[in-house]
């Protein structure tokens, strides 16, 4: 009887990115798409820094909830790797399209 061999390939796991605020010990605040946020350095694809914020914001947590506002200052894009991160949020639907309009 024959035997069968299986196959050696790895198996491809799609890893999926998802939007995220990341602050830092050195006062940064940046959007962008992490796969994992588990490690001590997170690597952001399409990165934008927020440089400066309107004082009508409800603190850093409102560019995850809202997005930045045309009257806020924002960076370029790049992909970038953060290290002495201080908190991770989580970005609404509505933030993600503010980001992606700046």
């Amino acid at each position: 009887m024959a035997s069968k061999t299986q196959s050696t390939k790895p198996s491809r796991v799609a890893v999926k990115e998802r939007p995220v605020v990341i602050c830092t010990e050195y006062r940064g605040v940046f959007f962008g798409y992490a796969t994992d946020t588990s490690k001590d350095v997170v690597k952001l694809r399409g990165a934008k820094m927020a440089i400066s914020w309107g004082s009508n914001r409800k603190g850093v947590m409102d560019l995850a909830k809202s997005g930045p506002s045309k009257d806020d200052r924002i960076s370029a894009s790049a992909d970038i790797e953060l290290r002495k991160i201080t908190a991770i949020f989580e970005v609404t639907k509505e933030a993600e399209a503010a980001w992606a309009l700046r």
